[in-house]
């Protein structure tokens, strides 16, 4: 399923820069098995192409190039031709993606800066501490146990230990800048929220949920810094 969904996203996006004057295309009466089957994938495609939110689509186009594939039409795209264009295609929109969450995230640290409890450190990172902890500071070396969650500036969520009901446990040196700056500071038992510059977190390709150039917004409880046994 997951290769069929990948194959006919990757169909829809390649057709989006042929052009089309073909005729409206009209409501199609679901006869047989047959026509089922084919509705099913349209629908498919459809969920795909709005999950990756292209604006730009031209519908009577897609029905054009998948056409144009069934009959062997030998104008049309190569699949490697389609494949160039296709990444062509997102790395325009990933570069507007993150130019302008470039922008909205240097606003909202230069906003968040002034709020009241909040430090910004000279490495790009700031926080704010919740509640103090008395134990000790950990090395780079050190494995840390935190629970923790994190968010997006709009709130979205998008990892949680809490959700998970486990605590999490890294080396302090084996995660993303941000995160090895911000614990760096913290004693053991403190309680503090983490914003981290896309410099210091995921960047410009991001990952997963998180887009490129984001900042990352943490609300972390530093738990205990882990006794390694030497063998």
């Amino acid at each position: 399923m997951k290769f069929l969904k990948s194959t006919l996203a990757l169909i829809s996006m390649a057709v989006i820069i042929s052009g089309c004057n073909s005729k409206k295309i009209g409501k199609v009466d679901i006869k047989t098995p047959s026509d089922s089957l084919s509705y099913a994938i349209g629908v498919n495609m459809g969920y795909n192409i709005k999950n990756s939110k292209i604006e730009d689509l031209n519908i009577l186009a897609v029905a054009n190039g998948l056409s144009d594939v069934k009959e062997g039409k030998k104008d049309m795209l190569t699949a490697e031709k389609s494949l160039e264009v296709i990444q062509k295609y997102l790395a325009k929109q990933q570069q507007k993606l993150g130019q302008k969450n470039l922008e909205e995230g240097k606003k909202f640290l230069e906003e968040n800066a002034k709020k009241e409890g909040v430090v910004a450190d000279t490495s790009g990172i700031q926080y704010k501490i919740l509640q103090d902890g008395t134990g000790s500071l950990p090395k780079e070396t050190d494995v840390v146990k935190v629970n923790y969650k994190g968010t997006l500036i709009d709130g979205t969520e998008f990892d949680s230990s809490y959700k998970r009901n486990e605590p999490a446990q890294f080396p302090l040196n084996g995660v993303i800048r941000g995160w090895s700056l911000g614990l760096s500071k913290m004693k053991v038992g403190t309680k503090f929220m983490l914003w981290i510059p896309a410099e210091l977190g995921y960047g410009e390709r991001g990952g997963g949920p998180i887009g490129p150039n984001q900042i990352l917004i943490f609300e972390i409880d530093f738990l205990e810094i882990v006794k390694q046994t030497t063998k």
